[in-house]
């Protein structure tokens, strides 16, 4: 059984504030926490329903994490979902570390992406055409924000993301790399060619890029609309189209 003490320390990371002090966030639901367990991620508790418990195959190592088995009524206590899911590990928030060797082939900037869906969903593209690096601005979404770990369906362990100024950034590791940035009235994006080393730069949902960043850009890119009325696509949509051409390009090079 849970104890008060554990109740109110597990809630507590359902708070930004709480996360960045403890140094903890929280994963949620049986794939999530399937693919952390395969991960480099440190764990340090996992609380479980019996049913997850008994079905756990984990090898046993000196660090690993203590398995605590609750009732779902206890479980629906200290879940931050709607609908909890058998299983919430407490985990440990990594420390990283950027090097230029993260700026190999495809990478993206986010510039103070806010919507928490967005962010999972762009990391999960990422993940999915094989980008490795993500460096968000300080005012983008937090990570470990729980809406955010829940859309990333654990490629949240896959990705590298960072936090960082992007100004100083584009001028120092990415000085050299070819830098496009999505824009409304840019170039064309399936008419001009598109290189296999270059950072990929999305903007905020209602603002765009940012105007200290603009002016760092190389390149702009526009994703045509076929219908004259469509206002706008959304963040992590056009982000998924820019990648797959830059895919398409570097697989018709092969």
């Amino acid at each position: 059984m849970l104890s008060s003490a554990q109740i109110k320390e597990i809630k507590s990371l359902h708070l930004s504030k709480n996360r960045e002090s403890s140094g903890l966030f929280l994963v949620e639901g049986v794939k999530m926490v399937g693919e952390l367990l395969k991960s480099a991620f440190k764990v340090r508790q996992i609380y479980g329903t019996e049913k997850w418990v008994k079905g756990l195959r984990l090898s046993k190592k000196a660090d690993s994490p203590a398995i605590h088995p609750i009732s779902p009524s206890e479980l629906g206590r200290i879940s931050s979902l709607k609908t909890p899911n058998e299983v919430l590990a407490v985990v440990k928030i990594p420390e990283v570390v950027l090097s230029e060797s993260d700026f190999d082939g495809l990478t993206l900037m986010l510039d103070r992406i806010a919507d928490p869906g967005n962010l999972g969903t762009i990391i999960r593209i990422a993940d999915w055409f094989g980008i490795k690096t993500i460096v968000c601005s300080p005012d983008t979404v937090e990570l470990y924000n729980p809406k955010v770990v829940q859309a990333t369906m654990g490629s949240l362990f896959r990705v590298k993301v960072f936090y960082d100024e992007l100004p100083k950034l584009i001028q120092s590791f990415a000085r050299s790399i070819p830098k496009y940035g999505a824009m409304l009235d840019g170039d064309n994006l399936y008419t001009i060619d598109l290189p296999e080393k270059a950072i990929i730069v999305i903007g905020n949902e209602s603002h765009g890029i940012s105007g200290q960043i603009k002016p760092l850009l190389d390149h702009s890119l526009m994703i045509p609309a076929a219908s004259p009325g469509a206002e706008s696509l959304n963040a992590s949509v056009a982000t998924a189209v820019i990648c797959s051409e830059f895919k398409r390009h570097l697989l018709s090079k092969l």
